[in-house]
């Protein structure tokens, strides 16, 4: 403790005082809880309910334990610092709360409350003197009387102040849950709006008498269970009928009022939860965003309320057709406009136009392609079309399909040269021209082309082999070759 100065004493309760203090290192003002009860070891420390359950909570709007600290045997809690609280903050005013002051506050409060709840606790003892206050923030304070929903039972009669406790734990009922803290809260809203508590009794007995005379007696309608609590400690309800809350909180509106009567249901199991209350009527003007600030806390600011109609427009033309939009809504033929349909874009269906603007396409140059242009696209780098012996263009039913072009038209050129060659010479043909009598030779026709039906024959096949022409004949072709 000695790394805190301690300034001045700013409350004391049942359990111990708070005390408001400054960190000597950092500057930061802090309050001090110091227990009243000594601990005389460490694991007893970590295992109070206010410390287990504030370690495992982190929201705006419950109040931050900093450090625990054990001396002496003696325990302190450091918590954030908060000007004051709510009780200290309505003894000070002078006249009511306004209701956005009051929806503001109980709103943060719900939100805690929500947060607690859903983690497995519930606190048990809500009153505005829990309630801390800095400016417009609230955080809910004090978890020593805590309690985990998954505890066993029976759990302990007294847990709050009397005003605002919850009737089943009045009659003393060992089992209960999260809806006392709604309960309490009900109060504590009728007092925000009035300044005078709700239920103000002096006993027990006189808190449920308070409660009949401005709900009225419950009966097996409104609560048969506490009917049985009554009936299982002796006790009688006093015979009175209700009365409209605006009798008694004239200031608050009609959802104020609709809120508090829903909040301080008899039967524990008719009440809200806290989630529930944060979707009340009451609570709606929370959720309302100025229409100049919409868009931009959505993230949408420059986004046409169209543009998903739009986009999904798009995405259905894209299906059509795998390619850019222009802003008329023409295709335009680009390889690099291409978008998959499964892209993020597409599926949020949102399409920028500044995207497609880098990869658009004069409109003129869907029809006029200009000299240069038809040299850059893609058919103009093809092998030229095949051409018969002619010079006549093959048909299209004749033309060589791809993938097999070189080897068919490399076997076509073999065929044709075979043709187009003299039959083979033989002994007998060589003995003939030594003496000069073989017979003149024929000369060369025109190659007649294959049918569907014709066959040809590998280069190996040996009868089919073809030998080089003797003489010029025979010169001229090496010539024409090389």
């Amino acid at each position: 403790m000695e790394r805190y100065n301690i300034i001045t004493e700013v409350g004391d309760g049942t359990f111990g005082s708070v005390w408001r203090a400054i960190n000597k290192e950092s500057g930061e003002v802090v309050a001090i809880k110091k227990m009243k009860k000594k601990y005389y070891s460490w694991e007893e420390c970590i295992n109070l309910r206010e410390v287990k359950s504030l370690r495992r909570m982190n929201h705006p709007n419950i109040v931050k334990l900093k450090e625990v600290i054990r001396e002496n045997d003696m325990l302190f809690f450091v918590f954030e610092y908060m000007e004051c609280n709510l009780y200290q903050l309505m003894k000070s005013k002078g006249k009511p709360f306004s209701e956005t002051e009051i929806r503001n506050w109980c709103f943060q409060v719900f939100q805690a409350l929500s947060h607690m709840h859903q983690r497995g606790y519930f606190h048990r003892d809500l009153k505005p003197e829990n309630l801390l206050v800095t400016k417009e923030l609230i955080k809910v304070a004090d978890f020593g009387l805590a309690r985990e929903t998954i505890s066993e039972p029976p759990y302990t009669e007294y847990v709050s102040t009397r005003w605002y406790r919850a009737p089943e734990v009045l009659l003393q009922a060992s089992v209960y849950n999260s809806a006392v803290d709604m309960w309490a809260m009900g109060a504590i809203i009728a007092e925000l709006f009035s300044l005078r508590p709700l239920f103000p009794g002096s006993s027990e007995a006189d808190e449920i008498y308070k409660i009949c005379s401005i709900l009225g007696t419950p009966n097996q309608h409104t609560w048969a269970g506490g009917l049985q609590l009554a009936a299982s400690i002796h006790f009688q309800f006093p015979q009175s009928g209700s009365i409209h809350l605006s009798e008694v909180v004239p200031s608050a509106s009609q959802d104020a009022l609709n809120l508090i009567s829903w909040l301080c249901s008899w039967d524990p199991r008719k009440r809200p939860t806290a989630v529930e209350v944060l979707q009340h009527p009451f609570f709606q003007p929370c959720f309302y965003i100025p229409p100049s600030l919409r868009f931009r806390s959505t993230g949408y600011a420059t986004t046409p309320p169209s543009v998903g109609a739009k986009g999904a427009m798009d995405q259905k033309n894209a299906r059509r057709y795998p390619v850019g939009t222009l802003t008329n809504g023409r295709p335009t033929v680009n390889s690099n406009s291409y978008l998959s349909t499964n892209s993020p874009a597409r599926a949020a269906g949102v399409q920028r136009k500044l995207e497609l603007d880098h990869h658009q396409v004069k409109p003129e140059s869907n029809h006029k392609l200009t000299k240069e242009n038809a040299m850059n696209q893609p058919w103009s780098r093809l092998p030229p079309a095949p051409v018969r012996s002619n010079g006549n263009h093959l048909t299209a039913k004749e033309q060589i399909p791809r993938g097999g072009a070189p080897d068919i038209a490399e076997k076509l050129s073999q065929l044709s040269m075979a043709s187009t060659n003299r039959a083979p010479i033989t002994s007998a043909d060589r003995f003939a021209d030594l003496k000069g009598t073989r017979a003149p030779v024929e000369p060369m026709r025109r190659p007649v082309p294959l049918g569907p039906r014709d066959t040809w024959h590998a280069r190996n096949d040996p009868f089919r082999r073809t030998y080089e022409m003797p003489g010029e004949r025979a010169l001229l072709q090496r010539k024409l070759v090389s």
